[in-house]
């Protein structure tokens, strides 16, 4: 029996890069770096300087004043891109069955805001503790917002699958869509990794780049890499039947054509490439592709010793030796590590590609390392046609999620 096509029918971001798919984009293929010093707490005795942050936004420019009084950064992100996904899709709520319009985030909401009133409470009491705690900073009301928001009454969760989150929620919203559950599904991720609690933490496991050069911070493949940087932000798509997408006369953009899952079992924090090639194998598939058709691989490539390495590993074991004629590039040499938002995000680009023949470049690739030999298009973006891309998303504790995208070609 085929299965239920999926299309991809509008996007929105907000990002380190900028506020709309059209201004990420641009700055994705022009190389340039969202990273630099954290600005929104003191670093003074922080080991880790540097983030890549998004600036200059301003929540009531998308969300109605109540709502932003209601929410925290991490929802309020969502809440934005949301509404760019939505008008990009120019889904019209009015003209839908609420009950067929589903809402899945990946997400962990905002445990540091969270840990903050921990604090109130020990040093005023529990009558000083915020009331709205849950509402404002519960991983299970960021969707919760949108939803009401945007009065969708469908499937309605959060996923927490640490850096796998936002490609999870992609291949759960695909699935629930295939199943019958949902005509339309808003998907993606939203985070905000730029806290005290999230940077120390990070920090403490060994995980995050000490250096102070935000042009050497983060390199994923380098010889010389040395950690990642942390990035926050969101990024959403709108998701739906090709039947619902055709009988409202939607505007296509790409097929999302599988998703392959697997769990390392392996170590806390050290990847294992085996496993997440299973996890592509899974996807090829799903989507009823196969690892000859693959044009492209949005890598995970989050600029760690070990990260880079598992994952240059794994493509290999996928691809054999075609694995070296296939581009492979990093977003996160630019955005930084947008953790539970980053599969979104990235999902965003490469339907992008696919779109534009355009593949981003890795930035700050100087140093070639003998353990990681693909072609990462270094430094410059590479006009390439794209039909198929393999992006990965690889949690820290061994999730490991990828998704195929691919080019709607009208049968």
């Amino acid at each position: 029996m085929p299965k239920t096509k999926v299309l991809i029918t509008g996007m929105g971001v907000i990002t380190p890069l900028g506020h709309s798919v059209d201004v990420l984009w641009q700055s994705l293929i022009n190389g340039e770096n969202g990273i630099g010093p954290i600005t929104q707490f003191d670093i003074s005795s922080f080991p880790v300087k540097l983030a890549a942050e998004v600036k200059n936004f301003q929540p009531s420019d998308y969300i109605p004043i109540k709502r932003v009084d209601r929410t925290g950064r991490c929802t309020q992100f969502a809440l934005a891109a949301t509404r760019m996904a939505i008008q990009s899709a120019k889904l019209d709520m009015s003209n839908e069955l609420a009950e067929r319009v589903g809402v899945i985030i990946g997400t962990n909401g905002m445990p540091n805001s969270l840990a903050e009133q921990e604090e109130v409470l020990k040093r005023r009491g529990p009558m000083r503790v915020d009331p709205l705690i849950i509402s404002k900073y519960g991983a299970s009301m960021v969707p919760g917002h949108i939803g009401l928001e945007i009065g969708a009454r469908g499937p309605n969760t959060s996923v927490n699958s640490a850096c796998t989150s936002g490609s999870d929620a992609l291949g759960i919203a695909l699935n629930h869509i295939r199943l019958g559950h949902a005509d339309v599904i808003i998907a993606g991720g939203a985070a905000t990794n730029v806290t005290t609690l999230g940077i120390a933490g990070a920090a403490r496991l060994g995980a995050l780049s000490r250096e102070p050069d935000p042009e050497k911070a983060c390199r994923p493949f380098d010889l010389n890499r040395n950690g990642f940087i942390y990035g926050e932000g969101a990024g959403i798509l709108i998701l739906e039947t090709y039947e619902h997408a055709r009988k409202r006369g939607a505007h296509i953009l790409a097929e999302l054509a599988g998703a392959g899952w697997s769990f390392d079992a392996f170590n806390e924090t050290a990847p294992n490439a085996e496993q997440q090639a299973v996890a592509m194998r899974m996807a090829l598939r799903d989507a009823d592709t196969s690892a000859e058709n693959i044009d492209y691989i949005n890598a995970h490539g989050t600029s760690t010793k070990l990260n880079d390495a598992a994952e240059t590993k794994s493509i290999k074991i996928v691809l054999g030796e075609r694995a070296y004629k296939i581009p492979v590039s990093s977003n996160k040499s630019m955005l930084g590590h947008l953790a539970c938002a980053a599969g979104a995000v990235e999902a965003v680009a490469a339907v992008m590609t696919i779109r534009n023949g355009i593949i981003p470049p890795t930035i700050h690739y100087e140093t070639p390392d003998p353990t990681c030999d693909l072609d990462y298009v270094p430094n410059k973006a590479r006009r390439h046609k794209v039909d198929v891309c393999l992006s990965n998303s690889f949690g820290l504790g061994g999730q490991n999620c990828s998704l195929i995208t691919r080019r709607f070609i009208e049968e």
